[in-house]
């Protein structure tokens, strides 16, 4: 990706803008995706998170005010739209609903893990929302948590104790198996 203060540029010119969005989202789409995937689990709810993401970015290219990186600004818009789709879905899957969250899993054509990834994703979905985000955010994406303080606007401690608080949850849960 060209100098990203040249791409706000192309981004704020009106000649420039679609080429310079094309750019910006060829650079972060995947990225996105999976952080949008990791908490909605199914492909398809991924992909029509992922398209409102990006439907929402363009709209609000004008009020992009440069305090923030490019892709950070996109984490911000991904991540609450992550939310409100949960919340709209109510895709929150409880410990009772185990089977159905496995079953969906493991019919998902682009999962491939084995069992031990399969129990990995089963307690990641019980934990509550943000912590889901930041644990995600940090394992699966190794952000620093100054970058994840940045999408979330939380201070850097509050993300180590919610990271912190994500980690001893899912090492009960495995031991839990045992």
């Amino acid at each position: 990706m060209t100098d990203e203060a040249e791409l706000i540029n192309r981004l704020k010119n009106g000649k420039q803008r679609e080429q310079a969005f094309t750019e910006l989202v060829r650079c972060h789409q995947e990225r996105l995706y999976w952080q949008i995937r990791r908490m909605v689990v199914n492909h398809e709810d991924a992909d029509d998170v992922l398209q409102n993401t990006l439907m929402k970015a363009w709209a609000a290219l004008d009020t992009f005010r440069g305090e923030s990186k490019l892709g950070t600004w996109l984490y911000q818009i991904a991540l609450h739209e992550t939310m409100n789709f949960l919340r709209k879905k109510k895709q929150m899957l409880s410990i009772d609903d185990e089977q159905a969250f496995m079953a969906q899993l493991s019919a998902d054509p682009y999962f491939d893990g084995d069992e031990t990834q399969q129990q990995l994703q089963q307690a990641i979905r019980m934990l509550p929302d943000k912590q889901r985000a930041v644990f995600n955010m940090k394992y699966f994406e190794e952000m620093k948590f100054e970058e994840i303080s940045e999408v979330f606007g939380t201070s850097v401690g509050a993300l180590k104790a919610s990271y912190h608080f994500a980690v001893k949850k899912i090492t009960a849960y495995f031991e839990s198996l045992d």
